[in-house]
């Protein structure tokens, strides 16, 4: 602590020859300066004598500051300084910095001179170079509107690296492409037509920018994995390849699109149009298509948003530092991947409405900000009541109960019009707070090694849940959502039958579980890029829908769901919930109920009743046959029966004080039988990760 002693400088004046003479071979020098240095091994530092008064110098105002700190925010200096080290770890280097800033700039003007083309019908696409395709499933191909591609007229950079809180491995760097007003006519927001425009555009952006020997990449992907909005991905050519990922986002003018059009309450997407059907005579309403809206407002406040973070973390370091470890926090328990995920932009807009609030301060470290978000996480349902980022008091913005009417999770932005949660399910925001509950409870528990658990520590579906079941192939979800009449869904998601059948589901498998069940999650793979000359990917080609189910240990081996009574109204509930499963049934104390009851003989089995339970409920309400029902649950009870006789036949018979002759196995074999229990496992698990790869 302190100013270095006289003596330090001496000392650094000693180094320099010494490392000069290494430089040039190792050969021994005759400096004086070394021989005052007394240094037993050439060239390496000792260290430093103090004095008694610098020993004991009194610490700064700046050292006791930060004592304060650790002993009042953190258990030990121990785990601030592994917070600081995986910030460090995880931020991009000053120097990966400036060859990306280049490479920007380069992009940015290979963008700007890409040729305009003459003005077509939309439905006419012989215009576009052969073998490049359209990025979009084109569903139906009738459509009206004109198109053109005119150079973007701003080019701006959005998203976490101008920010400053994007982390590694992956660092990706999102543009803005500002299209021409005379690209987009007054009513392209209806029936797909904008998005239609957006593909096109990126499909002759693509064609040029593949034949630049600047680029040795050129792919298309999902944007956030919504089908309607593909991005072109962009990497450099080299040895740079894997420095970065630039991925571009076409997005029309501001003010463009007129808000009121986009309340989740109004139908962009005709029902005439989409089920190629004449228009029913009746006058009854279209149904309302918000997460259609949501995508294409989404697309409108792009650099508003972008504005409004850089003004609430651009002098705030600590808000920074939370940022990112929230996104490590949120990388590790995989509730950031695909459509539907809670991605590390909502969750910096988490935080700059905690500091709008003053939950949080600009003032906080990165601890206190991550301590802070996990606590508002574990205490506020969004599901129930949501919150609004919104401080107009106008009286013409939407309620928040017209939204949630329309979403199962609520976080409104400044404008009051975007939902910023409107594809998170209920089922991931639920597990993301039970994951923030277990890390608080970990945080203030200070006996466990905290940021290891918290922070180092992978956690996959498979350590999170107790049954884990996946539905292959993804085809039969188009069935379910016939057989569940889910046409206003497929209508509002554009045909994504995975996505539209996926709330249903849940729903349904929870109201069949009951208290069985603690928590049901889901998990959608991230659907992989494509070359511009390929087709984008179908529905079924996103491998397999996994759920998963953390189960209570209360009632879970019970054989029997027991209903109302014969004569109440819930009774016909129950039974078109359960179908030829239900029956009445004569209790003990006289009642008649509804009740099913589960064929189970033994223990191991009344664990398995989930499994009777889900593939009963889907086959019955949504089709799904039990072969496209993989379920993974149980394997457990055939490995501990096995490594029972082991234990016994290496234990030993003690005489106890009673005169009873005990049995104590030996902890060699208790560790044989874990060893076996563990490979039996990994072998029995699908394997989700490398890490379970054997």
């Amino acid at each position: 602590m302190g100013p270095a002693p006289a003596g330090a400088t001496g000392e650094s004046e000693v180094m320099e020859p010494i490392l000069e003479s290494i430089g040039k071979g190792g050969k021994k020098a005759s400096s004086k300066k070394r021989t005052v240095a007394g240094s037993p091994v050439e060239g390496l530092l000792q260290p430093v004598k103090l004095s008694r008064a610098e020993l004991y110098k009194e610490p700064t105002s700046e050292e006791l500051n930060r004592l304060r700190e650790t002993e009042s925010l953190f258990h030990s200096s121990l785990l601030r300084l592994q917070v600081e080290e995986l910030l460090k770890e995880v931020r991009l280097s000053e120097k990966k910095k400036e060859r990306i800033d280049t490479f920007l700039q380069e992009v940015k003007q290979r963008i700007l001179r890409v040729p305009s083309t003459p003005e077509t019908e939309l439905m006419d696409q012989a215009w576009l170079p052969a073998g490049v395709r359209v990025p979009i499933h084109q569903v139906p191909f009738t459509v009206k509107g004109c198109f053109r591609f005119l150079p973007p007229v701003q080019v701006t950079i959005v998203g976490s690296y101008l920010l400053g809180t994007c982390i590694r491995p992956d660092i990706n760097v999102d543009l803005a492409l500002t299209m021409p007003r005379e690209i987009l006519q007054d009513k392209d927001g209806l029936n797909q037509r904008y998005f239609r425009k957006r593909a096109l555009y990126l499909a002759h952006m693509a064609h040029y920018l593949a034949q630049d020997p600047l680029f040795g990449s050129v792919r298309f992907s999902y944007s956030n994995g919504c089908h309607l909005k593909p991005s072109l991905l962009l990497r450099p050519h080299g040895k740079d390849e894997r420095l970065v990922t630039v991925r571009l986002h076409p997005c029309p003018p501001p003010e463009f699109f007129r808000l009121c059009r986009l309340l989740p309450t109004k139908n962009n997407v005709r029902s005439a149009w989409y089920r190629g059907q004449s228009p029913p005579g009746d006058g009854s309403p279209e149904p309302p298509t918000p997460h259609y809206n949501t995508w294409v407002l989404q697309d409108t406040v792009l650099e508003s948003h972008v504005q409004l973070l850089s003004a609430a973390l651009g002098s705030a370091p600590g808000l920074k530092d939370g940022v990112c470890l929230l996104k490590v926090w949120l990388r590790q328990r995989e509730l950031d991947k695909g459509l539907g995920g809670f991605s590390g932009f909502l969750a910096t807009m988490l935080v700059t409405f905690l500091t709008s609030t003053r939950k949080i301060h600009t003032t906080m470290s990165g601890y206190q900000v991550l301590r802070s978000v996990l606590q508002f996480l574990a205490t506020t349902d969004l599901t129930v009541s949501g919150i609004s980022s919104c401080l107009s008091s106008d009286p013409s913005l939407p309620a928040l109960a017209d939204f949630h009417q329309a979403f199962p999770v609520v976080f409104l932005d400044f404008s009051g019009h975007l939902n910023l949660c409107a594809d998170v399910t209920a089922s991931t925001y639920h597990q993301v707070q039970h994951e923030a509950r277990l890390s608080m409870t970990l945080l203030d528990s200070k006996t466990d090694d905290g940021f290891q658990l918290l922070l180092m520590t992978p956690k996959p579906m498979v350590r999170t849940f107790d049954h884990i079941l996946h539905l292959r192939p993804l085809s039969r979800l188009q069935t379910a959502c016939h057989r569940l009449k889910l046409w206003p869904e497929l209508q509002d998601h554009g045909g994504d039958y995975v996505s539209a059948a996926l709330g249903p589901l849940i729903t349904l498998l929870e109201q069949g579980l009951g208290s069985r069940l603690q928590l049901l999650g889901h998990s959608r793979p991230p659907v992989p890029e494509w070359g511009i000359h390929q087709d984008p990917p179908k529905h079924r080609d996103s491998g397999a829908l996994t759920l998963g189910l953390l189960l209570r240990p209360e009632g879970l081996t019970s054989v029997l769901e027991m209903g109302p009574e014969a004569d109440q109204s819930e009774a016909a509930v129950f039974r078109q919930l359960w179908g030829s499963r239900s029956e009445l049934r004569r209790f003990q104390d006289g009642a008649i109920r509804e009740a099913v009851v589960w064929e189970a003989a033994s223990v191991a089995q009344k664990r398995l009743i989930p499994q009777q339970v889900v593939t009963h409920l889907l086959a019955l309400h949504a089709d799904i046959p039990d072969t496209c029902v993989h379920y993974v649950g149980g394997f457990l009870d055939a490995l501990i029966q096995g490594p029972k006789e082991a234990s016994s036949t290496k234990g030993r018979m003690v005489m106890s004080q009673g005169g009873e002759l005990m049995m104590v196995p030996n902890v060699e074999a208790i560790l044989e039988d874990f060893a076996v229990l563990g490979e039996g496992l990994v072998q029995t698990v699908e394997p989700r990760s490398e890490r379970w790869t054997v």
